[in-house]
């Protein structure tokens, strides 16, 4: 598994919080993000079901944790 990185690319986590409300830019991220972690089923997911679900799940762990919402960290 690769190296995980804390919210969008390394970013900081104001800047990653303004990308993960507006919702495009939150799939755009969203979807590289987890890419670059190894998650290509997870990126897959994300373009073709349910992307708002996704965006609301990223959304409220950005807040709380400071990071994406990550299958694997349940």
């Amino acid at each position: 598994m690769a190296k995980k990185s804390k919210a969008y690319l390394g970013l900081d986590y104001i800047v990653s919080l303004i990308l993960a409300i507006i919702p495009v830019t939150s799939l755009i991220f969203g979807i590289l993000q987890r890419i670059k972690d190894g998650c290509i089923v997870a990126a897959i997911i994300r373009i073709f079901i349910g992307w708002n679900i996704w965006w609301i799940l990223d959304l409220i762990c950005m807040i709380l944790k400071k990071d994406i919402f990550r299958v694997l960290d349940i």
